[in-house]
Order: C-alpha cells, then sequence, then structure tokens
C-alpha cells in the first residue's frame, strides 16, 4: 500500500476537514454505545427479576455504572432518575428516541465531510497528474501515449480517491461503531467478549489473501480498460478510413476480443470480491454458536445472568454488523494500489529540462541561430535521425530545408523550441558526418550564441511559433483557437492576424463568426481552414522566430500565393525556417539547406543547388515529373532555375 499512502498524504490539506470526520466519527460510536447501554438498562427493567434485585432501579443500574467508569455520571443526574419500573422505561424510550436523532445528525454531517474531503483530494491529485503530464518531453508522452495518459488522469485518480474515501466514509465509522458496541460488550462481560475476539487473525488473513488476488485483477483490468480506450479513439479517429476500407467488422472483432479480455479481468475482481463476505460471515455465525452454547451452560448454572449475556451477544452481533461492510475494504484499498502505482509511474518521469528555478532569461533572439554537430535518435529507433548535423543561420534570414522523406527535417525543427535535445554522445562519435561533435558531445543548439540548454525554456518558446502539417484545433472557438498563443491578444488583433493568413472570409461567413464553436479536434473546418487558423495564430504571436513545417501542404495553390505573400510581409525582419516538399514554396527563400539520411549535404540558393547538388535535382526532377503527369507543367529545369 506504498503508493496509495504516499499519495493519500496530499488529503493532509484539508486538516480541519478530516479532524472533523474523525471526531464526527468518534461521536457516531459514542452514540452507539449510549444506546447499547440504554437497552441494557430497559432490559433490566422489565426482565423477570429475582429477590435480590426485586428493589434495584435505574438509579442504582447509574450508580453501577458510574463506578465502573470512574465517576463521570453526574451525582446530580443520577438523583433524577425515575425509581419506578414503567416510568424509567418510558425516560429510557424518550432518551434513545433523542439519541437515534442525534446520530442521524451526526451520520450526516461525518458522510458531507469525508466526501468533500474525497472530492477535493480526487480534484486536486488530477490537477497534479495533469500539470505533470504537461510538463514532461514530447518524446516521454509519445512513449506513455495519449489514451493511458487520459486514463491516469481521470480513471485511476478516480479510483485512488475512492480509496480514501473508503478510509474516511466507511471505515472511520464503521469501527467507531464497532469499538463503541465492543466496549459495551467488555464492560457488560469481558469474558464471553474476549474469547469472540479470537477469531480476529483468521479474519485478517481471509481479508489479506483475497484482497492480494483483486488487486492484481484490477491492475489488469484497469490495463485492458486502457486498451479498449485507445481503440475506440482510434477508431473515432479514423473513421473515415475504417469505412472507406470496409474494415467495420474486422474492427467489431478486434474490439470484442479486447472486451473479453477485460471482462475475465472483471470477472476476476468480482470473484475475488465476493468471496471475502461469506467466509467472514461464517466464522461469525460459527464463533456465535460456540458462544450460545457456552454461555447457555452458565445461565442453567445460574453463574451468569441471561439479560447481560444476551446484551453482550447482541452487542457483538453489532460490532460484527458494523465491520461487516469493510470486507471489501481491503479489495477497495487493493484497487486504489493498483491505480496508485500507476500514477506514480507517471509522476516520477522526469520533467522535460529547462524549467528548473534560477536559469536565465533568453534575451530576446537578434543575431543567430546555430545548430553545431548535432545528432539525435528517437527512442526505440534503429538508427540516428540528424548524423552531426550543423547549420548557421542569421537573424531575419528566410531558410527552407528540403529532402526526401526520413531525411532528418522536422527533427532539425524540433530542436530549436526544445521539443528535443540533442544525444548524449561520445565526441568522437559525433565528431564524423559533419560539423563535429560540439556541446555535450551529441552537438548544441544555440541561439545568439547561448546554448539553449542553460536557459529557461518558457523564456525561448515565448519567441517561437510554430505551424505543423498536423494542425490541432481545440475545443472553444475560433477566437479562443487564434489566440492559444497570444490570450491576450485584443479582437482587433485576432482579425488582423486572420486576415493576414487569409482565413478571415471564411471565419466570418461562419454562423457566429469568430465566436463560433470549434469541435473536438477542429471538426467542422477543412484541412485548408485549420492550417490557416494556425498560421493566424502563429502570426498573432509575434515571434523572433517561425518555424514553418509543411503548413500550406493542404492549402489549394492560389490559396498559398496569397498566403505565401501574406507570410513573406509578416516574416520580414523575423528568422524564418521553413520545412517543404513543394520547390514552389522555398524558391525564394535567402538560403535553401539540402537533408539527405539526417545530415546537411548542401546549401544556397535555387539556381545554384541545381547545378551542383544531386540530392536536390533529384527532387527537382521527381516534382517536375508529377507536374507533367498532373498537366501543370513547368518548361523544364532550366526554366526551374530562372525562377
Amino acid at each position: 500500500m506504498k503508493q496509495f499512502r504516499a499519495l493519500a498524504a496530499g488529503a493532509g490539506a484539508y486538516r480541519g476537514l478530516i479532524a472533523a470526520t474523525i471526531g464526527l466519527a468518534a461521536l457516531a460510536g459514542a452514540n452507539l454505545g449510549a444506546g447499547i447501554l440504554g437497552a441494557a438498562a430497559i432490559l433490566e427493567q422489565i426482565l423477570p427479576r429475582g429477590p435480590e434485585r426485586a428493589t434495584r432501579t435505574l438509579g442504582d443500574l447509574a450508580r453501577d455504572l458510574d463506578g465502573r467508569l470512574g465517576g463521570l455520571v453526574p451525582d446530580g443526574l443520577i438523583s433524577a432518575l425515575p425509581t419506578e419500573p414503567f416510568a424509567a422505561v418510558v425516560a429510557l424510550m424518550a432518551a434513545l428516541g433523542a439519541l437515534t436523532v442525534w446520530g442521524t445528525v451526526v451520520n450526516y454531517a461525518h458522510a458531507h465531510a469525508a466526501m468533500t474531503v474525497v472530492a477535493r483530494f480526487a480534484r486536486d491529485l488530477r490537477q497534479r497528474v495533469h500539470a505533470h503530464a504537461v510538463r514532461l518531453s514530447v518524446s516521454d508522452v509519445g512513449r506513455l501515449g495519449a489514451t493511458n495518459l487520459g486514463v491516469h488522469v481521470v480513471n485511476d485518480a478516480g479510483q485512488v480517491a475512492a480509496g480514501l474515501g473508503a478510509l474516511l466514509n466507511k471505515t472511520l465509522i464503521q469501527v467507531s461503531k464497532a469499538a463503541g458496541a465492543l466496549a459495551m460488550a467488555l464492560v457488560l462481560d469481558y469474558r464471553v467478549t474476549l474469547a469472540a475476539l479470537i477469531v480476529a487473525p483468521l479474519l485478517y488473513q481471509v481479508m489479506r489473501k483475497t484482497g492480494t488476488r483483486v488487486r492484481r485483477a484490477t491492475r489488469r483490468g484497469l490495463e485492458a480498460s486502457a486498451e479498449m480506450y485507445r481503440a475506440t479513439r482510434e477508431v473515432a479517429e479514423q473513421l473515415r478510413m475504417v469505412k472507406c476500407c470496409g474494415a467495420e467488422g474486422r474492427e467489431t472483432a478486434a474490439f470484442a476480443g479486447l472486451s473479453a479480455g477485460a471482462l475475465e479481468q472483471e470477472l476476476r475482481v468480482r470473484r475475488a470480491r465476493a468471496l471475502g463476505p461469506p467466509v467472514v460471515e461464517l466464522v461469525a455465525l460459527l464463533t456465535l454458536g460456540v458462544l450460545m452454547v457456552v454461555t447457555s451452560k452458565a445461565i442453567i448454572d445460574g453463574s451468569a445472568d441471561l439479560g447481560g449475556v444476551l446484551l453482550t451477544l447482541a452487542s457483538l452481533g453489532i460490532a460484527a454488523s458494523c465491520l461487516k461492510p469493510l470486507t471489501g475494504l481491503a479489495h477497495e484499498l487493493q484497487a486504489a494500489e493498483a491505480s496508485a502505482a500507476r500514477i506514480a509511474g507517471v509522476l516520477g518521469m522526469p520533467v522535460e529540462p529547462g524549467h528548473e528555478a534560477g536559469l536565465p532569461e533568453l534575451a530576446r533572439h537578434s543575431r543567430s541561430i546555430e545548430l553545431r554537430g548535432v545528432w539525435y535518435t528517437y527512442p526505440g529507433a534503429s538508427g540516428p535521425a540528424l548524423r552531426g548535423a550543423s547549420l548557421r543561420i542569421s537573424a531575419g534570414q528566410t531558410v527552407a530545408v528540403v529532402g526526401p522523406n526520413g531525411s532528418g527535417k522536422t527533427t532539425l525543427l524540433s530542436l530549436i523550441p526544445r521539443l528535443i535535445d540533442p544525444d548524449e554522445r561520445a565526441g568522437a562519435e559525433a565528431g564524423g558526418g559533419g560539423g563535429g561533435g560540439g556541446e555535450g558531445g551529441g552537438g548544441a543548439v544555440l541561439i545568439d550564441g547561448v546554448d539553449v540548454r542553460g536557459v529557461a525554456v518558457g523564456s525561448l518558446r515565448a519567441q517561437i511559433a510554430v505551424v505543423t502539417q498536423e494542425t490541432m484545433l481545440f475545443r472553444g472557438t475560433v477566437r479562443s483557437n487564434l489566440a492559444y498563443g497570444a490570450p491576450g491578444a485584443t479582437d482587433e488583433e485576432i482579425e488582423r492576424a486572420a486576415r493576414q493568413a487569409r482565413a478571415h472570409e471564411f471565419i466570418a461567413a461562419r454562423p457566429g463568426g469568430y465566436a463560433a464553436a470549434v469541435g473536438e479536434g477542429g471538426a467542422g473546418f477543412s484541412g485548408g481552414q485549420r492550417q490557416r487558423m494556425a498560421i493566424a495564430r502563429a502570426v498573432l504571436r509575434r515571434p523572433a522566430i517561425l518555424l514553418l513545417d509543411e503548413a500550406t501542404s493542404m492549402i489549394d495553390a492560389d490559396s498559398e500565393r496569397h498566403i505565401s505573400d501574406a507570410l513573406d510581409e509578416f516574416a520580414a525582419g523575423r528568422t524564418c525556417l521553413i520545412v517543404a516538399h513543394r520547390l514552389s514554396t522555398v524558391v525564394h527563400a535567402d538560403t535553401i539547406v539540402v537533408m539527405e539520411a539526417g545530415r546537411v549535404v548542401d546549401q544556397g540558393a535555387h539556381a545554384e543547388l541545381l547545378a551542383r547538388c544531386p540530392t536536390y535535382r533529384l527532387i527537382a526532377e521527381n516534382q517536375l515529373v508529377r507536374q507533367e503527369a498532373s498537366g501543370s507543367g513547368a518548361a523544364g529545369l532550366g526554366a526551374a532555375a530562372g525562377a
């Protein structure tokens, strides 16, 4: 239970409410004990009494109790008690009625306080996991998986909170009531009570064994549920492809297999949980039967009082009934431990570097961006994505990066906002492939001569805007999406940015305009519209560095020309890096960088590269063939060179 205890310690922020919960539970236990005493007094008054007890009044009983409690009962209260048996019974029934009402109030107050703690704890834990997750590195989140992350934030946190709720709401009050009943049983006949408690170790072993089985099955069940979430999300996101491929049946069958696995784990949990209560009940009944045989002999022999024995057994029965709901407590806590272990795995992952306190802020970019001998290997990949890549860009330049698929273009761009860091490699190994090892063995990324690993990452990213091919919009409004990177932007600034990205026309045409709702993933907008909104979002940030990764890949040629004009205007005075497959997008860049197999193989102007770089010429030839095949044609490479 180590992980559950560690997370549950977070509820300590609500010490006042927890103290109130404990106090109210203790009151409930005391209230039950007082009720048992009242019942004992009533039986004393109405059961047949021998000659030695014929003259005993309610006051006499109170004095006996006062003697056992060390003089806690006030003398004035004892003297005020009625002496006539029927009047005593009426008074006791009235007192029991008042105790019942008071107990109801206490039970409600306890439940309210406990569930308030649990609800706030669940909120805090979810916020804690979410806040940690968004500070993890992109690669760590990728390995974890979006579905698993959602399950940890929502389901696992809820399961841990349910375990805390079982302790505060159920366990505290039930144990307090059982303690009150046991205390009264000890007062009435300690020998019978101690004999009944002999079976407690056996009951503990039963609960421990079944609890272990529940924890294991719960962990597997959570994993199976995560797989079902993943499969459902994947089908929903790729539903067009599923339908076009006629794969509905295959997906249904695959999900049925996952569902069957989840069902098996759920049945294992339920079987383990179902075993505890009947075993506990069997042991309790056998114990009660033995006690009844023993006490019956004592009553027949005259060595025990019938009323006292009955009340002792009744008190033990009440204590057992209070503890019976707790037979499932071990199971609930083991399920919470399984979820807590999964959450601890996330919280134990290191946050991405650059968030440490005391790191200096990066000054506004004004001189250069340099990649110095950078190597990078994706986790689990068979080889490096970048192999000693080196590149220097002067501030205000527009640099295009081209190359075959898998040449490392996007990886290179990801280094600049520090979404990834260069590998830690031996300098000798990193020294090959162009550019030397650089700082840190695997190279370095420097802005204005400053290694980005030595500055606060927030100050770095505040200067950068990124537009990628895979544009993601968030649930909300058009306005909130455009202002996502600049939350303080005015309506006028938002509209100006949308006009510059050629997005204003289709936004204004929608019902609601900039206040129109945006569905999950940007549902209701075409790919080109989403990209133009993403470009407007980048424009609104007014960055010093603009990164465009296939930013116009889903836009028609006419729109691309208009947007390119707007981006040229916006990029003036800013450092701009463009990754694009279409050479028409990059031919007018200040410098074109050619990449192949993770290396920078050449850089220069379009015409220069056509003349001397085989990789660039092959890219141009392939595009020319595609253009001629589509009928949009070009005059040839010579015409392209003259552009």
